[in-house]
């Protein structure tokens, strides 16, 4: 047995042995060819995304009540009025129907006694005024409540007062007003160690609304101070604030392919985060780099100097969400011919000074596509030429460095990280557009949500660098003939190898962390790991076929390289039976069973297909399931669910309740009940939305 097990080992080892070294020092490479590369490298600004943020968001403000209504936000007329300079032809702002939005006007916090002192004025920080305060011109007394919980009010009287707490506004704020406070004084921050001078958004809600007011952690400390030694603090608020009319604005713009049927790439960037909050990092940045890469790939078409592609290149800026939903909604023609979307939310910040890293977030196994290693191509190919490498030292110390002038010379720090959403690539996600989406993002960000989020926290060499990569990953698809299409393949299979790999490495220690009582399920477990992620890595592989369906030599090659990774799982499972073996003999137990429970022989039976009405219905469909009766929905429990929206990402006809346990399994920390996954199909089924 043990003979069988390393002969295995070696199998394996041996045949990717290569994909855990680290990566040649001397030789690095991308999917498009050298003088390409230089052209992608050459063109983008990091100094002139760097200016479009300061131009659209030098500093946090409030927003005039002129660019409401029927106006246009000032950050959409500016990328209009850019790719109108840059001679993008079909630029416009397509308008959908919006709806009201606070607006603050006015908000001073003066200490009237025992001293005369301004405290917080919405004038100097924007973020000082919490969203949704109400109008009021009041004098009152400030009172310590601590972290605001309901033991925090045992004994005081609040009636009439101002309360101060050190936890958030919005937190506190019901349940002080309904103890008769008439508003709250605010100075909680997650962050307060690192950035004690940062102010995070905040917001208050209800028909019973007042105020809130936030200090920085600083002055909010010293304040609290001398409430507890005693102090009567008296101080006057004034707050003016209206509610406006919006539309919801999408600056867009595409770049024409030679081809007008062979579908389209989309970069996206939420321009707005609602209309009273504004930052640099998030996410004017993500939209200062796509307008980057919107001038500079036009550039190089018109100059010549890259081949225009046959495939379009679109670009969208909008309303986090709020305007992506409608856009998508209203273009099912145009996210029909779409291949992939490339998102970028908050790209442009110093990743040294933040302890942050440049990160991919992949697509899930709901949306298999070969865009995730394309992009990692790039990633990959900054980091290692913008690193000193140890065997390098004789020659090249770095092998490529890609900076901005006036930017810093740091090493590119990136990840490659599992799916995130939370942002406007999940509506392209979405089961009902299918759409592949990845997302680029610098995280962490101390300075997200915060007053602080401003230019001053950007880099235009990272700038820079995120531009070459969304525009080389662009233009890499937009321009796939069969022979790029097969290099594609060649590097989805070898980066899927090391994927692989991962997955085995967890089999064998989720094994060797076993015990007697949990040896069966884990054993089922572990066999399901190898087998959902091959699935996806077949699936990846076949999605390279749209760009050159008519290709039979990409197809042979394909078949080829489906036919290796079916050999890969096959060895990978003869490691994790010996490994299954020699954990049963450790634990005294026998070998487990392959054969299905009842309800998993039931499970594997029931496979749902989308129904037609998807197609026309748009984000959040599956969510109407809560319009069933009560005691339906009772009758169907479905709150151990991992993700129901991976659930239904992998509604696609073929993929059974079972399938879609494991994957989930696979792709989640927490593990997801069969009969829930099978009830919340059961719910969907009865909303018309699916199949069986």
């Amino acid at each position: 047995m043990r003979i069988k097990f390393f002969i295995a080992l070696f199998v394996f080892l041996f045949s990717i042995s290569n994909l855990f070294a680290q990566y040649t020092p001397f030789y690095q490479w991308t999917l498009l060819p050298n003088e390409q590369m230089d052209e992608i490298i050459g063109e983008p600004s990091g100094e002139t995304a760097l200016n479009h943020a300061i131009e659209m968001v030098g500093y946090q403000r409030n927003r005039p009540a002129s660019e409401y209504g029927n106006a246009t936000f000032r950050e959409g007329k500016y990328v209009l009025d850019k790719l109108n300079e840059y001679g993008i032809n079909g630029a416009n702002i397509e308008r959908f129907e919006g709806g009201e939005t606070w607006d603050g006007i006015k908000g001073e916090l003066w200490e009237v006694s025992p001293n005369r002192k301004k405290l917080v004025d919405y004038d100097d920080i924007a973020l000082s005024l919490a969203q949704g305060s109400k109008p009021v011109n009041i004098t009152a007394e400030l009172i310590w409540v601590e972290e605001g919980k309901e033991k925090d009010f045992e004994g005081l009287d609040v009636e009439g007062k101002i309360v101060v707490t050190s936890a958030s506004v919005g937190r506190v704020h019901r349940t002080a007003i309904a103890k008769g406070a008439v508003g709250v004084v605010a100075f909680g921050s997650s962050r307060e160690l690192k950035v004690p001078l940062a102010i995070p958004a905040s917001g208050i809600r209800g028909d019973d609304a007042t105020f809130g007011f936030y200090l920085t952690a600083r002055e909010g400390y010293k304040l609290r101070d001398r409430l507890i030694r005693g102090e009567t603090i008296t101080v006057h608020a004034v707050v003016e604030s209206q509610t406006l009319k919006y539309d919801l604005q999408v600056p867009t713009c595409v770049i024409p392919g030679t081809n007008p049927n062979a579908g389209e790439i989309i970069l996206s960037a939420h321009i707005y985060e609602g209309y009273t909050k504004q930052g640099a990092n998030d996410n004017v940045s993500g939209s200062a780099v796509i307008l980057e890469v919107a001038r500079s790939l036009n550039q190089l078409f018109e100059d010549g100097r890259l081949e225009r592609p046959k495939r379009g290149i679109r670009f969208v800026w909008v309303p986090e969400y709020s305007g992506t939903i409608p856009w998508v909604k209203a273009h099912k023609d145009i996210t029909e011919q779409t291949l992939c979307n490339i998102n970028l939310d908050m790209v442009g910040l110093h990743l040294k000074s933040n302890n942050s890293f440049f990160s991919l977030m992949r697509t899930t196994y709901g949306n298999p596509h070969y865009i995730n290693d394309v992009m990692e191509n790039y990633f990959v190919y900054m980091g290692e030429t913008n690193r000193e490498i140890l065997a390098n030292r004789s020659s090249a110390k770095i092998a490529n460095q890609i900076i901005a002038p006036s930017g810093t010379d740091d090493a590119f720090y990136y990840q490659i990280e599992q799916h995130y959403g939370s942002s406007d690539h999940e509506v392209f996600n979405h089961w009902s557009t299918h759409v592949p989406g990845v997302m680029l993002i610098t995280w962490p960000d101390l300075y997200y949500h915060t007053s602080q989020d401003i230019p001053d926290k950007l880099d235009a060499t990272q700038l820079k660098r995120a531009a070459v990569i969304a525009a080389a990953g662009a233009y890499t698809i937009a321009s796939a003939d069969d022979a790029m299409a097969i290099s594609i393949a060649n590097t989805s299979f070898t980066y899927a190898s090391k994927r692989m790999g991962i997955e085995l490495a967890r089999s064998f220690d989720e094994l060797q962390k076993t015990n007697a009582e949990n040896f069966e399920a884990t054993c089922k477990k572990v066999k399901s790991y190898l087998e959902m992620s091959t699935k996806n890595e077949i699936a990846t592989l076949f999605s390279i076929l749209e760009l050159a369906p008519e290709s039979e030599k990409l197809q042979n090659h394909l078949n080829l390289l489906v036919e290796s990774t079916e050999q890969v799982l096959k060895t990978n499972s003869s490691l994790i039976n010996s490994q299954i073996e020699l954990v049963a003999s450790k634990l005294g137990e026998k070998i487990p069973s392959d054969k299905l429970s009842e309800l998993e022989k039931n499970a594997s039976e029931i496979i749902p297909s989308p129904a037609d009405i998807l197609k026309e219905s748009g984000y959040g469909i599956e969510r109407t399931i809560r319009e069933l009766p009560k005691e339906t929905i009772e009758k169907y429990p479905y709150k151990s669910v991992a993700s129901t929206t991976e659930l239904c990402a992998l509604v696609n006809g073929k993929n059974s309740a079972l399938d879609m346990k494991k994957m989930l399994d696979t792709q989640y920390k927490r593990e997801s009940d069969l009969q829930s996954i099978i009830n919340y199909l059961e719910l969907l089924k009865l909303k018309g939305l699916v199949t069986f």
